[in-house]
């Protein structure tokens, strides 16, 4: 029911042209409006907040298809500050919201200084949710008009922005659930970006299979030569991987987010994204690398999602020194169970 919904409203604001028309830094707020009217942003936060207390498995296809459609709104950011809010009791926030992955924030008597690094719609959104670093993480809704801003970019013009708090009072903090890791924006944003890169990686595949059927070169259709054929069988096979990887985390993150899925997923994901790409474009041809075509509306998010949140390289190290200090013995038990003991710590 989510995802047909979502997929009808998606297909009606998140046309080729308007994400184009979003490039150049406008804050699209007649399309934000109706993606906030749909209450999917506040989908994950509990109902006596106003949420729709739904599960991280019931939006990961949501989430997919903001991927698929290359949604130029912080949609998954926003779910994702709203389920943290929820789980520590802080009623959703109100309006555009994102999230901190990465920073050097402290809590001390009531105020927030440091840094946060590259937030997604950073320099537009009028709220951002971060966890605090020191001995007693808290969770921190922070005011981004009180803080200074260097402004950037992504890949796909997707705007980050670096954020410096100076003793800023919160608009709202609660602590860190008993036992949560105080990287769990990280560990979330992680996740919600392999589901994005599952469902860029979708329309990537049907753009060029649909486009192998209809080129024609000596006198019959691309689509029909066998080299062409297993480029798009290597980009099936991909993609199939990555949905797969993002639908075991978002089903296992229940009451909270599980590391190990969650690490694997992005791993996964952010190596399909790459070689997703690039077999698109070798398909596509001259053509792909156009600015009238579509392909690159995808293929420029697909290279900048698979290095945010942490990229293959660096989740990687993360879980090879866990199963390294787990032992082999641990290595077959971890697989199966899906749980490195070492994990927790070695990740944190």
């Amino acid at each position: 029911m989510f995802d047909s919904t979502v997929e009808r409203l998606f297909a009606d604001l998140a046309s080729p042209s308007a994400v184009l028309a979003c490039e150049d830094g406008a804050w699209p707020q007649a399309m934000w409006a109706a993606v906030e009217e749909s209450g999917f942003p506040l989908a994950l936060a509990p109902e006596a907040l106003g949420g729709a207390g739904a599960s991280w498995a019931d939006v990961c296809g949501v989430i997919r298809l903001a991927g698929r459609y290359n949604l130029p709104l912080p949609l998954p950011e926003a779910m994702l500050a709203n389920w943290l809010l929820g789980a520590t009791g802080l009623a959703p926030a109100a309006g555009a919201v994102s999230v901190v992955g990465a920073g050097s924030l402290r809590l001390q008597n009531g105020a927030v200084s440091g840094e946060a690094l590259e937030v997604p719609w950073g320099d537009t959104v009028p709220l951002v949710v971060a966890v605090t670093g020191g001995p007693e993480p808290a969770v921190v809704l922070l005011p981004t008009e009180a803080a200074s801003r260097r402004d950037g970019a992504n890949t796909a013009a997707e705007p980050r922005a670096t954020l410096l708090f100076q003793d800023v009072a919160p608009v709202a903090q609660a602590s860190l659930p008993q036992g949560w890791p105080a990287d769990v924006l990280l560990l979330g944003g992680a996740m919600v970006r392999a589901a994005q890169i599952a469902g860029a990686l979708e329309g990537v595949l049907a753009l060029a299979s649909t486009y192998a059927g209809e080129r024609v070169q000596f006198g019959k259709p691309i689509g029909s030569f066998q080299a062409i054929q297993h480029q798009l069988a290597v980009l099936a096979e991909h993609t199939a991987s990555a949905v797969m990887a993002s639908e075991a985390a978002f089903a296992a993150a229940e009451t909270r987010i599980v590391r190990l899925q969650a690490i694997a997923a992005k791993i996964c994901a952010s190596e399909a994204a790459g070689i997703g790409a690039g077999v698109a474009h070798a398909v596509h041809g001259a053509i792909g690398f156009t600015h009238e075509h579509t392909l690159h509306l995808s293929t420029r998010r697909l290279w900048s999602w698979r290095s945010e949140f942490g990229s293959a390289s660096a989740w990687s190290q993360r879980l090879g020194r866990a199963v390294c200090a787990a032992g082999a013995e641990s290595f077959w038990p971890g697989v199966t169970a899906g749980h490195v003991a070492t994990l927790q710590e070695q990740s944190a």
